[in-house]
């Protein structure tokens, strides 16, 4: 019987409660400085619970970089019809949208410290060039198509660190540089990276 007050809910909205709550305190504190009884206080939910759906603390932290770092498939599925440039625009406000808005969270899952995190971290920027790819219209089995997205990647994080740990730049100027910059290696840098693409002038 559930208590006054609390509603049961179903194992997924349970799962993605625990979720949430992870992503802010592990945002905000240390991942020592967090214990699974504090998680499962701030979700309301039985420590075992979480125990049920994740394991350990350390598999739910993970599980919580895994979510924070990976470009899902309906954020390609959900862009806009038209031409590239809006496709691309549409494509930066999502990946700027979730970094602002889990932006603690982001900043500590993308500082990567150990070797399971950084696993986490380059598979979900192999995900991120699938992604690119398929929605700006890009080969993707060509490799250094790939190499030149995930480079680009490398520096869209970098940007986001300038936006929300320097505060050097603005949203607005990471969104210009960030739309700019993948557009001209589109329609520039692309065709000249094959060894018979056409030469520098």
């Amino acid at each position: 019987m559930t208590t006054a007050g609390r509603r049961r809910l179903e194992p997924d909205e349970r799962r993605e409660q625990i979720l949430a709550c992870a992503e802010r305190l592990f945002g905000e504190h240390p991942y020592a400085a967090v214990s699974t009884t504090e998680l499962a206080r701030e979700a309301g939910v039985a420590r075992g619970l979480i125990n049920h759906y994740f394991g350990t603390k350390r598999d739910l932290y993970l599980e919580v970089v895994r979510r924070l770092v990976t470009i899902p498939r309906f954020a390609v599925d959900r862009l806009p019809e038209g031409p590239l440039e809006v496709r691309v625009a549409a494509a930066v406000d999502w990946f700027l949208d979730g970094v602002s808005r889990n932006s603690k969270a982001w900043l500590a899952a993308t500082g990567g410290w150990d070797s399971d995190v950084e696993q986490i971290l380059a598979g979900a920027d192999e995900t991120a060039a699938d992604r690119v790819l398929e929605a700006t219209g890009l080969a993707a089995d060509a490799n250094e198509l790939r190499a030149m997205v995930r480079a680009y990647g490398g520096m869209a994080k970098a940007a986001c660190r300038e936006w929300l740990v320097r505060g050097e730049l603005t949203r607005r100027q990471v969104r210009v540089m960030l739309s700019t910059t993948l557009l001209a290696l589109i329609h520039d840098a692309a065709p000249r990276l094959r060894d018979d693409g056409p030469p520098l002038p």
